[in-house]
């Protein structure tokens, strides 16, 4: 794979690592005499943190279960990004305490970005858990739990500059053994202005390219054919060798990581506008099996409002990154996430965001009216001044929008052949498989005898909605 001997090295070792700990968490598993249940909300890093959970849990004596009721410990990971994630997640907590009537030595408690969040108010307020732990906290739950055994409430939520979790190979959660998560990278060093992230996660920091490139390869040698590269920003992701003093930047990690075998497939998940280089474009035009699909936010589509937010970049900056990828890699797909009804937005500000989801052809995007969130920038200097029946309409147009050009971008492929990661049966149909393509879309096709999830094969397009795709499997 590379030259290097003390690359391969180096990823061999890890690769060693992460082997033993599978072994030991398995045996763990086996013997566990007590029983953990968690639940994730937010982002895909909240996920991929539940499985680090898990890993620790596991080598601590605990063994998981889905069934809530049989749990002796029940977490949730959560999400502080909008109020209505924080309040998902209270409503949960009442369930767990039901539970816990009649199960009192049962645990509950908080992980993540809330847990940082309302620490005092979740343990002394309200009184609906028994731990409270940080994302940079996780290696301390057996010492919280040990506590919580002896009485005590648990409480770490202590934020780290170092803290990356490489070295603990996490446990798949409910993974169907073909696509993975690889967190790159935590923290965030952008200071959005409507954003708790740098506040509940701390600054960026990234792991070393061993262990990256060793749970990949882990990976695929499990049988999975598809991971994700996590990050809050991945595009920032800089790491130097202590021994060599080499420095890799996020695209040089991306072509590692898809040189591990062409069947892997290779994702990541966020990119900034103001980072996403040509340099990561041409590496992702240069290797097939790294996906043709950018998820790339841009909150809005005036440059005033983009500033309000401190996103760094305006209108124009956004949109020169947007030609620039379909000029490098004409066929990518395009997602993003947009904020409606921001501090004092205007209505013809508003249209510029309809207009850029126009021009921009997004394949889809995360859409949502503007919850101001305690102790940001933009609750402290901005005034929360558009009504909510505003933001709401706004939203709905914004979504009505979306919806119209993902049924013209997904119509454009009818007649198109893709190649497909079978992912397993579709929704609709035991007799039917579902995959995705490498620009993300999801399309149902008709089984084939010989074939199972995990395969590769390649489907025609038949037909499209605004949601997905249909197609018959074909002879390339």
């Amino acid at each position: 794979m590379y030259d290097d001997n003390v690359t391969l090295t180096g990823i061999k070792k890890e690769i060693d690592v992460a082997r033993q700990g599978e072994v030991l968490y398995h045996q763990n598993l086996t013997s566990a005499s007590r029983k953990f249940y968690i639940e994730s909300y937010g982002c895909a890093m909240n996920f991929s943190d539940s499985e680090i959970v898990a890993s620790i849990l596991a080598e601590d004596g605990f063994g998981p279960t889905r069934i809530m009721e049989e749990a002796d410990l029940i977490l949730v990971n959560t999400c502080s990004i909008r109020e209505k994630a924080e309040d998902t997640v209270r409503n949960r907590l009442r369930v767990f305490n039901a539970l816990k009537l009649k199960k009192p030595d049962m645990m509950i408690g908080v992980l993540g970005c809330m847990a940082e969040r309302l620490k005092a108010k979740l343990l002394e307020q309200e009184k609906l858990v028994d731990i409270v732990v940080g994302p940079d906290a996780y290696r301390d739950l057996p010492n919280l739990l040990a506590k919580v055994d002896d009485g005590e409430k648990g409480i770490n939520v202590l934020l780290s500059r170092e803290e990356t979790y490489s070295d603990i190979s996490p446990l798949r959660l409910d993974s169907n053994g073909i696509v993975g998560f690889i967190s790159i990278m935590r923290g965030c060093d952008n200071m959005c202005s409507f954003c708790v992230v740098p506040f509940t996660r701390g600054r960026e920091r990234s792991r070393d390219a061993y262990s990256i490139v060793a749970e990949a390869t882990d990976l695929f040698q499990r049988g999975f054919r598809e991971v994700t590269l996590l990050g809050q920003n991945v595009d920032s992701y800089k790491w130097t060798n202590p021994d060599t003093q080499e420095h890799v930047n996020f695209a040089q990690l991306l072509e590692r990581v898809a040189q591990v075998h062409p069947d892997l497939r290779v994702r990541f998940s966020t990119s900034h506008p103001k980072d996403i280089t040509n340099e990561v474009l041409h590496t992702m035009s240069s290797h097939e099996n790294i996906c043709k699909y950018i998820h790339l936010p841009v909150q809005s589509g005036n440059s005033r409002i983009l500033d309000l937010m401190n996103r760094t970049y305006d209108r124009e900056w956004y949109m020169e990154r947007v030609e620039a990828i379909y000029k490098i890699i004409p066929d990518c797909a395009i997602s993003s996430d947009i904020i409606c009804g921001f501090c004092t937005e205007t209505e013809e500000e508003h249209r510029e965001t309809i207009s850029m989801i126009q021009w921009a052809k997004y394949s889809m995007s995360y859409m949502f009216f503007y919850s101001e969130r305690p102790g940001t920038p933009a609750a402290k200097k901005l005034k929360d001044d558009i009504p909510e029946d505003i933001k709401k309409r706004r939203l709905q147009e914004v979504v009505d929008t979306q919806m119209k050009i993902s049924q013209q971008v997904n119509k454009a492929d009818i007649g198109k052949t893709f190649k497909v990661l079978i992912e397993g049966n579709s929704k609709r149909s035991d007799q039917e498989f579902k995959g995705r393509n490498s620009q993300n879309k999801m399309i149902n096709f008709p089984k084939q005898e010989g074939l199972k999830a995990g395969e590769y094969t390649w489907v025609k397009v038949t037909d499209a909605t605004s949601g997905s795709l249909r197609g018959e499997i074909v002879e390339k």
